[in-house]
């Protein structure tokens, strides 16, 4: 099912991503978007690159204000905004000069056409699963 990937799927993602966006990160916390974001970075298996337009530093790192404006493409988009939101996270998405992989949804983040459109554009789908919960699961 579109954004339900099984674990063998997720593994195989989770395998092969050496660079992850975090659209949304907070500087704050006990936000979940930090929890997550300091987590993969504890791992030592990613490159973790905060986006937010808000927000210039995360515990010391630079945040990025846009997707466009990192200095690598990343392999997958972790995506915590709202639902409203998604599709012009989508836009930025694709409009990447290179396509990431995979457009990962946080939790509680699922969009219909956001879905359709980004497998349509090749990317893989995760919607609705904390990134986090299933790296340490299939570990």
């Amino acid at each position: 099912m579109l954004g339900r990937p099984d674990d063998l799927t997720l593994r195989r993602i989770l395998g092969e991503t050496r660079t992850i966006a975090v659209v949304g990160a907070s500087q704050n916390p006990a936000r979940p978007s930090h929890e997550i974001y300091s987590y993969l970075l504890s791992t030592g298996q990613y490159q973790v690159f905060p986006v937010n337009p808000t927000i210039t530093e995360i515990d010391g790192a630079p945040v990025y204000p846009r997707l466009a404006d990192l200095l690598v493409t990343p392999d997958l988009v972790d995506v915590f905004r709202r639902f409203d939101e998604l599709p012009s996270v989508l836009a930025d998405t694709l409009a990447l000069e290179q396509r990431p992989k995979t457009l990962w949804l946080q939790e509680g983040l699922w969009h219909e056409q956001v879905g359709r459109d980004a497998d349509a554009a090749g990317l893989q789908v995760v919607m609705d699963r904390c990134l986090m919960v299933e790296h340490a699961r299939l570990r």
